[in-house]
């Protein structure tokens, strides 16, 4: 189901005002201060900064990253990256408009499920972004127990996708400064557990 669909029958119906999670020109600003930060940390490295990764859905936060990073890092490279079946940005860009994604796909990536690029983000994202990644359930899940494992980070499957395409491969980070946003830990204890552990690699103690 459309998420953007049901929130604005609901907003009708009870009079609400709706914010809108990413196609939105206040929101975009917003997220953009994410930027600001991969920015002002690039000056302490001992090389320039070359690539940024994003998480992509709607494009909201690529949106609002990447005009804070052109207009302070004007050489970096910038990549969004999205799950297998929702590679609406990599298939928009290459179409030169907006594309929307296939119904009936699946992924675990529940954050990145917006069914076409917003309208007020791709034009922003055509012009900032140099290109689209796509990444497996599986890299996505690969991504997330790294994370825990090696940093004690929880991760939402959405928020693991740039991680999910350095380390599957997807992204050559080979004598490069890369930056890689991590978005966000909203995923619930279960699902969490599965992918750090998953059952079938359990192994049942003898009574």
């Amino acid at each position: 189901e459309s998420r953007e669909v049901i929130a604005t029958r609901l907003a009708r119906q009870r009079g609400a005002i709706l914010v809108p999670s990413y196609d939105d020109f206040d929101v975009m600003s917003g997220q953009g201060t994410c930027g600001l930060e991969i920015a002002e940390q690039a000056g302490t490295l001992p090389g320039a900064l070359d690539a940024v990764l994003i998480p992509c859905g709607g494009g909201g936060l690529a949106a609002g990253v990447s005009c804070a990073l052109k207009s302070l890092l004007p050489d970096v490279d910038i990549y969004v990256v999205e799950p297998e079946g929702f590679d609406d940005h990599r298939r928009s860009l290459a179409a030169g408009h907006r594309v929307a994604n296939i119904e009936g796909e699946t992924s675990i990536c529940d954050a990145l499920l917006a069914p076409i690029p917003g309208e007020l983000t791709f034009p922003v994202n055509q012009s900032n972004v140099k290109g689209a990644l796509v990444v497996s359930d599986e890299a996505v899940r690969d991504a997330m127990r790294f994370a825990f494992a090696a940093r004690k980070l929880v991760l939402e499957p959405g928020g693991a996708v740039a991680l999910a395409a350095v380390l599957s491969g997807a992204f050559d980070v080979t004598a490069r400064n890369v930056a890689v946003i991590l978005s966000g830990g909203n995923v619930d204890a279960a699902r969490f557990a599965d992918v750090i552990h998953p059952a079938e690699n359990l192994v049942s103690e003898p009574v």
